[in-house]
């Protein structure tokens, strides 16, 4: 039995073992079979190329002939005749239009367009005749076939002069060109190894029937001017050849990739039907594989400049960069206008971005962090931000300069000098960031103290300044295991004295108003009350004696007469003092304790703060009944209000002007009101992570959603949310439609969502398989949108009815992995996407949701957005070592200066647009405390919107411009004007100190 068990784990373990390698087998199979499709493509190609040149070459020799004796123009316009057909002689279209240029073919809708299409200027050829069809017309990339049309008592050589040299160097080496590549090709022929893709080559006669069928058809149609290329970028000219065989083997140069070409089609007699019926549709994608050839474009520029032909062709045709993200190479084509891309120089941005207004208020997590300054400001932090907000005049001011998330406040006896603890964070590179405390100036914004770098471990998580001696004294408890208790004297920054506090969390901590010796801290199943004393702190534990002992002292103040007052998760309120020691009970020698003297059931859940009115009344808030009471000096209940439940519970609370509260909740709000008007929110705030930004057409006003649940629409003017709805779902992504009536709302199990702006009604519920949606675009003209999914595929749909009427139009497959960015063309017929695999595909929409197979012909292809993370002109945005997940979210500037880049440590950035080449520099802004999940500029890029992830803040950026910038000229890939960072002006010297 056991020898039956160990084999089995053998023949177990030798299959897992062989499971790798039938998977590399049947990955090097897979691309064995598409290079042997692009094999059998360019075979054909091959044969099409040499038409093409065949016929190319008549035009050539006739200029040159021309060119040296101007009389052989009078003996070439008569006619003469080839394998027995006479037609008059045409240079102004060809004869294989039909096959190049199919009407249906997704690339001639981009070339119609004006994408990429250039021309080269040729001199036209001037005939002793009225027919205006006898001029060559210009010669575009793509080159112009001619059909051979003449009598057979003439041939081109019986009209060269005696001792021209030139043209017969010309023929000679399109002769010898042609006979060393059908030698080459019959040797190649040998190798066995292509054994099974190997078929007869294409037969002269079935080309020659080809020709004269399609000459026939272009005869009809002689006034027609040539048309374009099948291509959306121009295509490199072709190899010249003399002769219309095609040889079976044949190097073709794709970048530093040599393909190996063989003929694929066996024509004959009775197949050649059905072969005219294929051709139309292999040309056009074979053509394409040509058009990537340097090799060939340089072997023809070299024929070309032979034969004295002026003009010559982009260095850059064709050239491709690669890019590299967790070893998976990514491909990028470089546009046709790029001269030399070594030579491109990146630069700084002329523009920069201030911080104009932060959405949000931290009150889920977070306590005592919502003060009133005698400025008329309250003061609270969100993500690395602490906000000093003007309650009456509605401005904000910010504090800047800490560099992870702010934990905690203290407002020094003086009202102007404010202390803010952080906690610690990591780097780019995933080195710690040591957590510190600031005191700084709140009228100037200027730093005075950075106290206790190096010293405090994971964050700091309550500060107090001392009253008794003018608030000479700090005192911080951090976020350590034994959450280390310190007393320091800021002004000198040194540390008096550190002691242990508790393993179990602390919430707060206060220096007793009359003695600054006397600190109290509460948290989880304590309140301490300590003493120092000669640079010693000794602490004691309050006594709890015949009351039940909460699980949690949540908040504590001191009244006016010098007790202590604590709230705790019983929903009491203890009233805490002195007692003589109990010698008969703790024996002689028994100090005085701390005991509760008296017990006050104020709230139904906990007492979440308490707050000491200049009257000797105090506030109390509740968790669980969202209540805020008034009670009087004895602890009567004068008043009391409920705030709405959509708010959440009662998280802090501060005194305005005796009657006035600003209230903090645990829903991320602020409220102002009275009890007698009740409350209204003046700040508002998502309460988790968000991922969905979008910003209107026309309007400055801006959608988030996320993982809350909840839509919201603000007015970026007003600094305001305009209106919020709940959904039943997270809400992952969001895009207004171009007529700024209605937003469509991707949701997490594939469900997505049109609202109207005006009534804040669903018009449209539509789902989209099963799994969570992570783009939703909108096409220029709002004719179509397109959803991308998780389960790889990108749904189409028709829009109709002004944006609230939905039609299935298709579905895009072709991405491995899920889709995360995609942007249209400006036609709108196109599609770019991006998937989690770092894939970047092109879609034809107009043509039928169709994959373009050929990236290069997407090159040139100008988007009416640019959100894609991955693509040529923003390739210079990743760092070198980047893998995959560095970069969330970017955003192209709609004057396409810039581009905004949200990164996954907690940086905003601003570059150079377009971007193309590494290590480009960018202008970087803090301010989040977390990975950035979202930027998008405003309709008339006068704001930048930034969504933060766990830190649920919303910043809102003002995009400054300066001296150059100002113009209306986009940057193209020429050098853009310099900027200098360095300025007289007071005001900037200013930022540039307070960062």
């Amino acid at each position: 039995m056991d020898g039956s068990t160990n084999s089995l784990d053998d023949v177990s373990a030798g299959s897992s073992a062989e499971f790798p390698d039938r998977l590399s087998l049947m990955e090097v199979r897979l691309q064995a079979q598409e290079d042997e499709i692009t094999l059998l493509k360019s075979s054909l190609a091959d044969a099409l190329r040499k038409l093409r040149l065949h016929d190319q070459q008549i035009p050539l020799l006739k200029q040159q002939l021309i060119a040296v004796n101007p009389g052989a123009a009078r003996v070439l316009n008569q006619s003469f005749s080839i394998d027995g057909f006479s037609k008059p002689c045409r240079l102004s279209t060809s004869s294989l239009d039909g096959l190049h240029h199919p009407v249906n073919s997704h690339v001639s809708n981009s070339t119609e367009n004006g994408e990429g299409s250039r021309a080269h200027s040729v001199p036209s050829l001037k005939a002793g005749t009225s027919d205006s069809s006898t001029q060559t017309d210009p010669w575009t990339p793509e080159p112009v076939r001619t059909p051979l049309a003449a009598s057979k008592s003439l041939c081109l050589e019986d009209a060269l002069p005696e001792g021209v040299s030139l043209m017969e160097e010309a023929l000679n080496k399109l002769h010898q060109e042609t006979q060393e590549e059908e030698n080459n090709a019959d040797e190649r022929e040998k190798d066995r190894s292509w054994r099974s893709v190997v078929e007869e080559p294409i037969q002269p006669t079935s080309i020659r029937t080809l020709q004269q069928q399609q000459s026939k058809s272009s005869e009809e149609s002689q006034g027609s001017a040539p048309q374009t290329p099948t291509s959306s970028s121009p295509a490199p000219p072709k190899e010249p050849s003399s002769s219309p065989h095609i040889g079976p083997l044949s190097p073709i140069m794709e970048g530093e990739k040599t393909l190996m070409r063989r003929n694929s089609e066996k024509l004959s007699k009775d197949t050649q039907d059905k072969t005219k019926q294929r051709m139309p549709k292999k040309a056009a994608s074979s053509t394409n594989l040509l058009t990537r050839s340097p090799s060939l474009e340089g072997r023809a520029k070299d024929l070309l400049a032979s034969t004295g032909t002026q003009g010559s062709r982009r260095g850059t045709q064709g050239q491709s960069i690669k890019m590299f993200i967790r070893g998976r190479p990514i491909t990028m084509y470089v546009p046709s206008n790029i001269q030399n891309y070594d030579e491109l120089k990146m630069d700084l941005p002329s523009e920069k971005l201030e911080l104009d207004w932060v959405y949000g208020y931290r009150g889920r997590d977070c306590r005592g962090n919502l003060y009133m300054l005698p400025s008329g400001e309250a003061v609270y932090f969100l993500a690395c931000v602490v906000v000093l907000y003007h309650v009456t005049k509605r401005t904000q001011r910010h504090y800047r300069k800490h560099t992870d998330c702010v934990r905690c406040l203290a407002i020094h006896p003086d009202k102007v000098l404010i202390a803010s603890g952080q906690t610690a964070g990591v780097d780019k590179d995933g080195k710690p960031l040591q957590p510190f405390v600031h005191i700084w100036d709140s009228t100037t914004l200027v730093t005075l103290q950075q106290i206790g770098l190096g010293t405090f471990e994971r964050g700091v998580g309550s500060v107090a300044f001392s009253n008794a001696d003018a608030g000479a004294f700090l005192c911080v408890i951090d976020d350590s295991n034994e959450h280390m208790l310190s007393i320091w004297d800021w002004n000198r920054n040194t540390k008096v004295v550190e002691v242990k506090s508790t393993n179990e969390a602390v919430f707060a901590v206060e220096f007793n108003p009359a003695d600054t010796n006397n600190i109290i801290t509460c948290g989880k199943s304590h309140v301490y009350f300590w003493t120092l004393s000669a640079g010693t702190l000794t602490k004691k534990q309050g006594i709890f004696g015949k009351y039940k002992k909460p699980k949690f002292i949540m908040c504590f103040v001191f009244s006016l007469t010098g007790d202590v007052l604590t709230g705790d998760s019983e929903g009491n309120i203890l009233t805490w003092g002195k007692s003589a020691a109990d010698i008969k009970t703790l024996g002689k020698g028994a100090k005085e304790t701390f005991q509760i003297m008296k017990q006050t059931r104020a709230h139904e859940g906990s007492v979440f703060t308490l707050c000491v009115l200049q009257g000797g009344a105090l506030l109390s808030g509740g968790g669980k009944d969202r209540r805020i009471i008034r009670w009087s000096a004895d602890l009567a209940p004068e008043r009391e209000c409920e705030i709405p439940e959509k708010y959440g519970a009662v998280r802090t609370i501060a005194d305005v002007d005796g009657e006035e509260l600003l209230v903090g909740t645990t829903r991320n709000a602020i409220l102002r009101g009275t009890f007698s008007d009740g409350f209204v929110a003046t700040v508002q705030g998502h309460v988790d992570e968000m991922w969905g930004l979008a910003t209107h057409p026309f309007q400055n006003i801006f959608l988030t959603c996320g993982n809350d649940k909840q839509v919201c629409v603000w007015n970026a003017e007003e600094h305001s949310l305009s209106w919020c709805t709940t959904l039943e779902e997270s809400g992952l992504c969001a895009d207004f439609s171009p007529n700024g009536a209605v937003v469509s709302v991707g949701l997490s199990t594939g469900r997505w969502l049109v609202l109207d702006l005006q009534t804040r009604e669903v018009v449209s519920d539509l789902i989209d398989g099963n799994e969570q949606l992570s783009v939703i675009r909108y096409s220029p003209d709002g004719s179509f949108v397109a959803v991308g999914s998780h389960d790889n595929f990108i749904y189409i749909y028709i829009v109709t009815e002004g944006g609230r009427r939905y039609t299935r139009f298709g579905k895009c497959t072709g991405h491995s992995s899920f889709i995360t960015h995609l942007d249209w063309s400006k036609d709108g017929k196109y599609i770019m996407s991006n998937s989690g695999d770092y894939e970047i595909l092109y879609w034809d929409v107009a043509g039928g949701c169709k994959l373009l197979r050929n990236r290069y012909e997407s090159k040139d292809r100008e988007w009416a957005s640019y959100t894609c993370v991955l693509g040529f002109h923003v390739m210079g945005v990743w760092l070198e070592g980047s893998d995959g997940t560095d970069i969330n979210a970017l955003c192209r500037s709609h004057s396409e200066r810039v581009v905004a880049v949200a990164d996954d440590f907690c940086k905003v950035h601003l570059f150079q647009y377009p971007c193309p080449k590494p290590k480009a520099p960018s202008h970087r802004y803090e301010g989040h405390g977390s990975h950035v999940t979202n930027v998008r500029f405003t309709h008339c890029d006068s704001h930048l919107l930034s969504l933060g992830g766990k830190d649920t803040c919303i910043l809102q950026w003002r995009i400054k411009r300066s001296g150059a910038a100002d113009n209306k000229d986009h940057p193209n890939f020429s050098l853009p004007p310099s900027t200098s960072t360095s300025s007289s002006d007071p005001r900037n010297q200013r930022e540039k100190e307070l960062g």
